[in-house]
């Protein structure tokens, strides 16, 4: 497992590059309504919310196996996210190239 503070530090990236691409998208098509790519932005907000809040509040045990299961689960559950909010981003840009 990596540390806590670069668990925090990925989640954060990752959520930053799906919402520059959500803004270099709305750059590149402003004459689109942009309510579907404010909507990703939100869920991308939400998901770094709810991640860095249960990173910050692990759950407790003696067991190491259970505390390194419990990030491991972060960890998916942050590339799961970000790839299905990346994958909304490209319905998009597919319905309008």
């Amino acid at each position: 497992m990596a540390s806590v503070r670069k668990l925090k530090k990925d989640i954060d990236y990752l959520i930053f590059e799906v919402i520059s691409d959500c803004f270099s998208f709305g750059t590149v098509h402003p004459e689109e309504e942009d309510g579907e790519v404010v909507e990703i932005i939100a869920e991308a907000v939400n998901l770094r919310n709810d991640l860095i809040k249960r990173v910050n509040n692990p759950e407790k045990g003696e067991n190491r196996k259970v505390v390194k299961n419990y990030f491991k689960h972060i960890e998916k559950d942050l590339v799961t996210g970000v790839d299905n909010l990346f994958g909304q981003l490209s319905s998009l840009s597919k319905g309008k190239g």
